[in-house]
């Protein structure tokens, strides 16, 4: 039988209500998840504030925090924790959105999202050509970056535990320390 069910797309999205809820689009489905905790939210500030001082002292590109809509395709609105886009990459930043793939894109795991960010949004980052992609996860104190080889990611280079420090791709310049990524 086949699938009948609707696609969203981004204009179907934009149209959504002003309500309080967090919303995405995976592959026109439309999915609605709770604001994330403090921790979270620490968390993503303080990954923010490290790329963004990078970054912009190198003059590499800019680096967005949530809420940040990154339209992949027709049917894939995205909302990355934090977002980085090269300079080669500025024709994707559009008033509406980053339309295409961005240069790194970070989710920081919430149990409500850890299955979602680890499996889900991994394909659709590597479907649409993400060519980094971070996940944190605050339980585990980890980091891990993942490089696109072909169709897929490879396997992370992992940084884990509080005093756990290393440089990560794309910024093979900046040693990222957990300690204040986790910091509080």
């Amino acid at each position: 039988m086949p699938d009948e069910r609707v696609k969203l797309t981004y204009d179907d999205y934009a149209a959504l209500p002003d309500d309080g809820r967090r919303y995405q689009v995976l592959d026109g489905e439309l999915v609605v998840t709770p604001s994330p905790s403090l921790r979270h939210q620490d968390i993503v500030f303080n990954l923010g504030k490290i790329l963004d001082r990078h970054v912009r002292d190198r003059s590499l590109g800019k680096v967005y925090m949530s809420p940040v809509d990154c339209l992949l395709g027709p049917w894939t609105v995205l909302g990355p924790d934090v977002v980085f886009v090269e300079t080669a990459r500025f024709d994707r930043l559009t008033h509406r959105a980053i339309e295409g793939a961005p240069t790194l894109v970070i989710e920081v795991l919430s149990p409500s999202t850890a299955v979602i960010d680890r499996k889900r949004k991994r394909a659709l980052y590597a479907e649409h050509g993400v060519p980094h992609y971070w996940i944190v996860d605050p339980d585990a104190l980890a980091l891990d970056a993942l490089v696109l080889a072909g169709d897929d990611y490879g396997v992370p280079v992992r940084l884990e535990g509080p005093d756990a420090e290393g440089s990560l791709e794309p910024f093979p310049d900046l040693v990222v320390a957990l300690r204040d990524v986790f910091a509080e």
